[in-house]
């Protein structure tokens, strides 16, 4: 059993309630547009990290993070992006990996909206956590964190709190 916090969009700004949503965590995931190197580095020394770079990530961090990553924790078989659209409005560049790696579970951001589908052409759980920063459109803040038993996640939970009441 690995407990999962899946996160987004941070946007360089790492909120104190993230901290306590995944105080028991054994790793933490980031889609992206992390925003600089220390706020990796900070969330680094918190949990484990494995993260991709967004769009608005500089050059110093696309070089410590890739733009796609495929992993396995436990049974499950991972594919992790920023950019990737949802079921049935995937980019095609991102639908054909899909079709071809077959990963269990699919999580990008960027949107900074939370969505967890589950897609029955794909067979694959796609989430994106929405935006766990304080910046962007959005009118929630935004983070998940689940269990990983095997091959199956379960006991999914999320954060959510209006941004006008984060402090």
């Amino acid at each position: 059993m690995t407990r999962i916090g899946i996160l987004s969009d941070t946007h360089g700004t790492l909120l104190p309630q993230l901290f306590d949503f995944f105080k028991d965590v054994d790793e933490l995931w980031h889609a992206g547009d992390i925003g600089n190197l220390e706020t990796a580095q900070q969330l680094e020394a918190f949990k484990p990290l494995r993260a991709v770079h967004g769009n608005i990530d500089d050059h110093i961090v696309r070089l410590q993070y890739p733009e796609d990553l495929f992993f396995q924790v436990e049974d499950l078989k991972v594919f992790m992006t920023h950019i990737g659209g949802y079921p049935g409005h995937y980019l095609p560049e991102i639908k054909h990996l899909l079709q071809e790696k077959k990963p269990d579970l699919f999580v990008c951001g960027h949107s900074h909206i939370l969505k967890v589908i589950y897609d029955k052409q794909l067979n694959l759980l796609h989430i994106n956590p929405g935006a766990a920063g304080n910046s962007g459109f959005q009118k929630v803040t935004t983070m998940i964190r689940l269990v990983v038993d095997g091959k199956t996640p379960h006991d999914l939970e999320i954060f959510e709190k209006d941004r006008n009441r984060l402090f």
